[in-house]
This record gives structure tokens, sequence and C-alpha cells, in this order.
């Protein structure tokens, strides 16, 4: 999610030297797949949890349905191993065997140390430093017909889309045009040039662009209609195109400055604009999103449900979908108006169940953090180092 999107292509850089009398280039490296993840001792973890078992249970439960569904046939990279469904599906079940058991947090603690591997994420620069973010699910006002106030459409994935698949993990989005496949509309052409309208592929309508454009981020959320009932859109689809920070932009080009850049300044600033400032602003990213009703919670790359504050997003190419993980950083803590008091050090027990098209490389993981204000200012404050440590069965 966070498609970004929240609810995706990989980037990799290619660093070259310049030569000549140019001025030396200054390179910076990036940690390879194959190097993105380092065993080291369990000894030196605690694998203390601030949160209640049945939330992991039913987050690994989520991940064993991938294993057993969708993913059942993948193979995946873990440091310098190719890594079965089944094998990974085994170190769930122990896992679950050992903290579902009767022994004390001591020995629970111990055993976990005992049976499995622990290997730690590099970082984008190798030094086992990690960028943590969080997305979550925002509350939209909406209608199912076209009004005054409800004039934003959310469209649903337009038949014109075509997919090639040109690796693994990479695809390649467009549309054909005189028999060749080009790149699919932008945001720009979508929401300000207008291409999909009269062709039937709204979704629903909304009333705010700027909290539309959250749930474009963020990936999936809440609509409450005048009548009181609630429906939840998910990610289906996105336009191919790549994913550019607006906020980093602004920030660029001086129009805000950094206590602008946290999630609710930005939003403020924004929602002071006209509507034409505002779609001008916001198609500087091209990424755009297509939704789906969804009669459950949110559902992530994996095609399950993922779980408030047990489920992270991470990129693909560098980490194994699915997979075990121990994280370990700061949290905010709240005062009762959603403001950030302080922060506080624990660790967690998560699985690694999204994916999001600004989640790239092995410096960044993104935590769901659910629904409410409560996710939102958490989700909206979270920018930390994190240590992040993938488990496998020994």
């Amino acid at each position: 999610m966070k498609y970004l999107p929240h609810f995706f292509l990989l980037t990799l850089f290619v660093m070259m030297a310049l030569s000549g009398c140019a001025p030396k280039a200054t390179v910076k490296t990036v940690t390879t797949p194959e190097s993105a993840l380092a065993e080291v001792s369990a000894g030196q973890l605690s694998f203390d949890d601030d949160l209640d078992t049945t939330s992991l249970l039913l987050a690994i439960d989520r991940s064993l349905n991938y294993y057993d569904g969708a993913g059942r046939n993948q193979t995946f990279r873990v440091a310098d191993r190719q890594v079965s469904a089944m094998e990974m599906k085994e170190t769930l079940i122990a896992f679950r065997e050992i903290i579902q058991s009767s022994d004390g947090m001591e020995e629970k603690k111990k055993r976990i140390a005992d049976t499995f591997l622990v290997l730690r994420a590099a970082g984008e620069n190798g030094d086992g430093s990690v960028l943590f973010t969080g997305y979550y699910e925002p509350l939209l006002e909406g209608s199912p017909v076209r009004t005054d106030k409800y004039k934003y459409p959310l469209y649903r994935p337009p038949p014109d889309i075509v997919m090639e698949k040109i690796s693994k993990n990479n695809t390649k989005i467009g549309r054909k045009e005189n028999g060749r496949t080009v790149p699919y509309y932008t945001r720009r052409q979508i929401d300000v040039d207008g291409v999909l309208r009269g062709r039937g592929l709204e979704l629903i309508w909304v009333s705010d662009p700027v909290e539309l454009n959250s749930l474009h981020t963020q990936g999936s959320g809440k609509i409450r209609l005048e009548d009181g009932k609630m429906l939840t859109v998910s990610y289906a689809q996105n336009n191919g195109r790549p994913f550019r920070s607006v906020t980093q932009n602004m920030l660029d080009q001086s129009k805000i400055d950094k206590s602008g850049t946290s999630y609710r300044g930005f939003k403020t600033w924004l929602k002071g604009k006209s509507e034409e400032e505002i779609f001008e602003i916001l198609s500087y990213n091209e990424r755009y999103i297509f939704f789906r009703f969804v009669d459950r919670e949110p559902v992530g790359a994996l095609g399950q449900p993922v779980t408030p504050d047990r489920s992270i997003a991470t990129d693909p190419a560098y980490f194994p979908q699915g997979a075990l993980t121990f994280i370990r950083l700061r949290k905010p803590v709240l005062d009762d108006h959603y403001n950030v008091t302080s922060r506080v050090d624990f660790s967690r027990f998560v699985l690694n169940q999204d994916k999001g098209s600004a989640i790239k490389g092995p410096g960044r993981v993104d935590l769901f953090c659910g629904f409410g204000p409560r996710a939102q200012a958490t989700a909206g404050s979270l920018k930390e180092k994190v240590e992040l440590y993938f488990l496998l069965l020994k």
C-alpha cells in the first residue's frame, strides 16, 4: 500500500566516473540485492515486542495464506541464498509455535535466538541504518454520484492499460497507440486535461482534492457517504509513471520551508490554495492510482489484508515478501489532540507484506499504522532510522 502506494518499480542507480578536466563526481554507493542482508548474532537482540500477541498471530496467518496461495511457487533471495516459499512458511510455523507455547517470556526469547538465523538489513549505505516511515487509511467524504460538493473522482483501472513483463520485479505499464506501446497518461493529463472523463470509469466521487491526494499516496482508505455508510477502497492499478515527491519539489523551489514538509503541515498549506493551484502542484507527481472497492481491510502487495502496526512495506527486489521481521527504533507519544509530546524506544515483530512506489532500495521501510486520527498522526510523524532484521529458520 502506500502506492506511493504507498500501496512500484525498482530504482537502481548506475554510477559513472567522470573523466577529463571535469570535476570529480561524488559517487554514491548503493547496496546490491545480494548484500542487502547480512547474518548477525541473535545474542545482540532482546526480541522484546511492545504489542499484543493476537495482532502478531493474525499477521503471521496472512503471510502463511500468501505462501499457500499466490506465493506458493515463489523463490526468494535471502542474503546469498535462494529460499523457497515452503522454507519461508516453515519459518513462520516454527515461530508461531514458540510464541503460542506455555514457556515463559525469557524462555521464548531464548528459543527464538536458538532457532532462527538473524539477518540485518544493510541499509542504503551499508551501515545498517534504514529510513522508517508510516502510512495509514485516510477517511474521505463521498458520494456515488457527482454533485457540486462531490466532484473529484476516483477512477477504476481503465481497460486500455496494458502490462508487459520485463523481469521478475519489473512490469512496464502503458497503452497501445497505432500498434505500439506508449506510456500511459500522466496525472496532469488525467486530472487537468480530463482524458478519462466520460468513459464511465468513475468509481465514486469525493469532496476534497487534497484528501484525495492523500488517498493516492496511502493506497487505500475509507469513504463515508452522507447516509453514514462506510465504503473501503483499495489500490487496483497505477499508470506506470514515476513517483515524484511533491513536498520535496515545493521545498526545492522554496515554496515551503522545512517546517511545512510534515504530513500535517503540507496538507494545511495545500488546502490554502485554489483548486487550479492544487492540481498544478500535484501534477508534478506523474504517478496516478486507480482503485477498487473491497469488502474487508486494505489489501497489500501479497493479495492479503495488511495488519495495523504489524505489516511493513519494503522493496521486494531486496527483501523477501511475507517474511518475519524484527524492528528497533523510536515511536511518537501522542497527547489527546494527537500532537507528538515525546518519542520512546521500542522493538516489535512485523511481517513484510506490502510495497510502495516511494519505498525503493535497501534503505526504506514503511509501517502500516491503521485507520483513524491516531493512525494518521502516528504515520505522519514517523521518520526514524531503524534497525531492520529478517528471521529465517536454521
